[in-house]
């Protein structure tokens, strides 16, 4: 009986090493993936980055093999569904789809639960677009840029513009351009897009800085007046808008992008089949011709001069949060 008991016990032990062995093994890539892939979009359905995902999705579970499944998760401007990737093992099975306000947000609110650039892996930068166009209402008295900073120098805190939210791709291009032309214009405070829109389009707010897409139908109208857009070269949907760094911003140069990021400490053989996978999607020439009526092309970036891209897109965005910050309290 003794020594029954004892072999038992050995079996026990054995079978508990074995099991904490199994525990700290990471996520093998070998058989990856060998079940269906989650994506979190941490935006409602419809908007830009749930748009490019499910362009994407089709190529990407051919590719991979397995199904590819969309979960929007919206909430406080993207920080409920990017905090709960944040969470979740980096096992590859779970990866967050998101814009440059995943780097943006943060500086910009005090209840972020994550850092965006050491509690992710970088996958890869998958798309990005021609800037925003910042369009105007056919009120305001300014037919290009020049017009518009004389304007706005010419009547300080007077003229409006409609942001989206902080950290947005409507906020952060208003307040470089504030900077750089040392105007006072005001920030006026919208839930999203489709809002601010209406109410630049009903002249409630003087201008916006908006996707090139949304834009273009209202400008095309007649409804707004297109006055330049941010990224660095024109893009052949606008093809008569300057840029701001042509308009005599030089150096005016944001655009909004879309990456692709799993927990950190995913293997790197997992991250490596995942950008194939993105790089080979963006490059078929359907996925291209769909890109480039939204505006956008495909990128593909290597991961790790995404996690270079996204870390230098941090410190940017942590400066400007402290000019805006440090502006609001005067």
């Amino acid at each position: 009986m003794q020594h029954t008991n004892r072999r038992l016990w050995m079996i026990a032990v054995a079978a508990l090493a074995s099991g904490m062995a199994h525990a700290q093994t990471p996520p093998s890539a070998k058989d990856y993936p060998n079940k269906p892939i989650k994506v979190v979009v941490p935006s409602p359905p419809g908007g830009p980055p749930d748009l490019i995902l499910r362009i994407l999705i089709p190529k990407l579970t051919a590719t991979l093999g397995q199904p590819v499944i969309v979960e929007n998760r919206p909430g406080a401007g993207g920080l409920v569904g990017t905090a709960y990737v944040a969470r979740l093992p980096a096992d590859g099975y779970t990866a967050l789809f998101t814009t440059a306000s995943h780097t943006n947000i943060p500086p910009f609110n005090e209840n972020v639960s994550y850092d965006p650039v050491r509690d992710f892996t970088h996958v890869t930068l998958a798309a990005q677009n021609f800037g925003q166009a910042l369009v105007v209402n056919p009120n305001v008295e300014a037919k290009n840029l020049t017009e518009l900073i004389a304007l706005a120098k010419k009547n300080p805190g007077k003229l409006t513009y409609a942001n989206a939210g902080n950290g947005t791709a409507s906020h952060i291009p208003a307040e470089v351009m504030k900077t750089m032309t040392g105007t006072d214009i005001l920030s006026v405070p919208y839930r999203g897009v489709a809002e601010a829109t209406t109410d630049l389009l009903a002249g409630r707010v003087d201008m916006f800085f908006v996707g090139t897409q949304i834009a273009l139908q209202h400008v095309q109208s007649g409804k707004l007046r297109a006055i330049a857009l941010t990224g660095a070269k024109r893009w052949k949907g606008m093809p008569d808008v300057p840029t701001m760094d042509e308009s005599g911003l030089k150096g005016f140069h944001v655009v909004n992008w879309f990456g692709l990021w799993l927990p950190a400490g995913a293997p790197p053989e997992i991250v490596q089949k995942l950008h194939a996978a993105v790089a080979k999607a963006v490059n078929e020439p359907d996925v291209k011709q769909q890109f480039d009526t939204l505006g956008l092309e495909g990128v593909a970036m290597k991961p790790d001069d995404f996690a270079t891209f996204v870390a230098s897109e941090a410190r940017a965005a942590q400066e400007i949060g402290r000019r805006v910050n440090a502006g609001a309290k005067k």
